[in-house]
C-alpha cells in the first residue's frame, strides 16, 4: 500500500489558470418563531470543521487540494504541484535525510496503449553507477511521495532507481484507482522499465526489481514474465496474500463478483482504514494525508478482484520464483500476510534467497515504524544491493 517526496526539479504539467475552489453559502432555514426555538436551533447548529492542516498550509490552499476531484490525471498533477511544498516540510526520517550529489528527472511518456505514463529517476551525479534498480509501488500509491525518500536513500549508496506511477495512479494517465487488467498493469511497467534497461548508459550494469506491497506482485510476475532477465528482486511486505481480516466475507465476495460485471468502476468494496492498520506509529499515519494524489476511496469493485484474484494466483505459484531474491516484512503485518512470505522462502526454487523478519513491526516498514526501523530495514536493502551488485558500474 504504502503512500510519497523530497525536492526535485518539476516537470508537471501545470494548468494555465488555476480557478479557487468556492465554498457554496450555506442554505437559510426557515426563520422559526419563539425564543426557545431559536435556542435550540443554535444548540444544534454544527461547529466549524476543524482544519484538516491548519498551522501547516493556507487555507485557501488547503481548501483547493480537499475540493479537487481526483479521478483524471490532469487535476492529480495540479494537486501535486500547488501541493509538493508543503509535502517538503512535513517531520518524517525520510525527508529530513540530506543526501548530497543525487540528481533526479522526471518525465511523461506515452506507451504502446498510448496511455501517458510518468516516471521519475534518481541517480548518484558524481560517481560510478553500481547498479539499476527498478521500484513498483504499492496500492494506491505513488512514487512521488514517502519512496521518493526511500528511492533517494538507495541513489544515495551508488544505485540508479527508477520508477513509474501505474496508469490510473499518481500522475499517470487513467481512471484514479482503477485496475481493469493486472496483466495490463504488469505489461505497462515491464515496458517500461525494458527502456531503462536498454539505456545505453546502462549496457553491463546488474538490474534489480524493487516491490512494495502490491509492487511485490508487480515485481513477481514481471519476474515471471522475464524470468532471466534480472539479476534479483527486493519484495518488501510483498502481496502473496491479502491478510484474511482485510478482505471482505465469502458471501460479500459474492456480490460483488456478480456487481463488478456490470459496475467495475464503482466503488463499493469495503475496507478497514489500511493507513491505520498499516502505520505503527500514529504521527506517521496522520502524515500519510500529505500524499493528496494518493488514492483513499473505497477499492473500485474491477480493482478488488483483480488484486485478489492476483494474489492468489502468486500463492500457488510460489514455487516458480527462481532469481535471487531478498523478502522483508514486518511480523505484525495485517495487510499482506507474513506467513506467506515464509512460504515464499521456503518454496522458491532460489539457490540465493533471503528472509529478514522484523518482531512487531506493521506493514509499513519502510514508513511507518519508529526512524531506528525504517533505517534498518533500508541498510538491510542496501547491504543485500551491495553483495549482489559485483559488476563493475558506469557513470550516468
Amino acid at each position: 500500500m504504502p503512500i510519497h517526496s523530497p525536492s526535485f526539479p518539476s516537470c508537471c504539467a501545470k494548468s494555465k489558470t488555476q480557478t479557487p475552489i468556492l465554498v457554496p453559502p450555506l442554505t437559510s432555514r426557515p426563520t422559526t418563531r419563539g425564543a426557545g426555538a431559536a435556542a435550540m436551533s443554535a444548540a444544534a447548529a454544527p461547529a466549524q470543521a476543524p482544519r484538516k492542516w491548519e498551522g501547516l498550509v493556507d487555507q485557501a490552499l488547503e481548501r483547493e487540494v480537499l475540493g479537487a476531484c481526483l479521478d483524471q490525471a490532469p487535476e492529480r498533477r495540479r494537486v501535486r504541484e500547488a501541493f509538493k511544498d508543503v509535502q517538503l516540510s512535513i517531520d518524517h526520517c525520510l525527508f529530513k535525510g540530506q543526501h548530497s550529489g543525487i540528481g533526479t528527472k522526471e518525465s511523461y511518456e506515452r506507451n504502446s496503449r498510448g496511455v501517458e505514463i510518468f516516471s521519475k529517476c534518481w541517480f548518484p551525479e558524481n560517481h560510478h553507477m553500481k547498479a539499476i534498480v527498478c521500484l513498483c509501488h504499492g496500492y494506491g500509491d505513488t512514487c512521488t511521495f514517502f519512496l521518493d525518500g526511500v528511492a533517494r536513500k538507495i541513489a544515495s549508496a551508488g544505485y540508479g532507481v527508477y520508477a513509474l506511477d501505474y496508469p490510473g495512479f499518481g500522475l499517470s494517465e487513467g481512471l484514479h484507482g482503477y485496475i481493469p487488467s493486472f496483466d495490463t498493469l504488469v505489461n505497462d511497467v515491464a515496458e517500461h522499465f525494458a527502456k531503462v534497461k536498454g539505456n545505453p548508459e546502462h549496457r553491463g550494469l546488474p538490474s534489480f526489481l524493487f516491490g512494495q506491497s502490491m509492487g511485490g506482485a508487480v515485481a513477481l510476475k514481471v519476474h515471471s514474465k522475464q524470468p532471466n532477465e534480472w539479476n534479483g528482486a527486493i519484495l518488501v511486505a510483498p502481496m502473496c496474500k491479502i491478510a484474511d481480516d482485510v478482505v471482505p466475507p465469502w458471501p460479500v465476495w459474492q456480490v460483488l463478483i456478480f456487481v463488478a460485471k456490470i459496475l467495475p468502476k464503482e466503488k463499493l468494496v469495503p475496507q478497514k482504514d489500511l493507513a491505520e492498520l498499516a502505520f505503527k506509529e500514529k504521527k506517521k499515519q496522520e502524515q500519510c494525508s500529505f500524499n493528496v494524489i494518493a488514492y483513499k476511496d473505497k477499492p473500485r469493485l474491477r480493482t478488488a478482484l483483480e488484486m485478489l484474484n492476483t494474489s492468489q494466483e502468486i500463492e500457488r505459484c510460489l514455487e516458480e520464483v527462481s532469481l535471487p531474491i531478498i523478502i522483508l516484512h514486518g511480523e505484525a503485518d495485517l495487510v499482506t500476510d507474513p506467513a506467506v512470505s515464509k512460504a515464499l522462502y521456503k518454496k522458491a526454487k532460489s539457490q540465493d534467497k533471503k528472509l529478514c523478519l522484523y518482531k512487531g513491526a506493521h506493514h509499513a516498514i519502510l514508513e511507518g515504524e519508529p526512524d531506528d526501523t525504517i533505517f534498518q530495514v533500508l541498510d538491510d536493502i542496501i547491504s543485500w544491493l551491495d553483495q549482489h551488485s559485483t559488476k563493475e558500474g558506469s557513470s550516468y
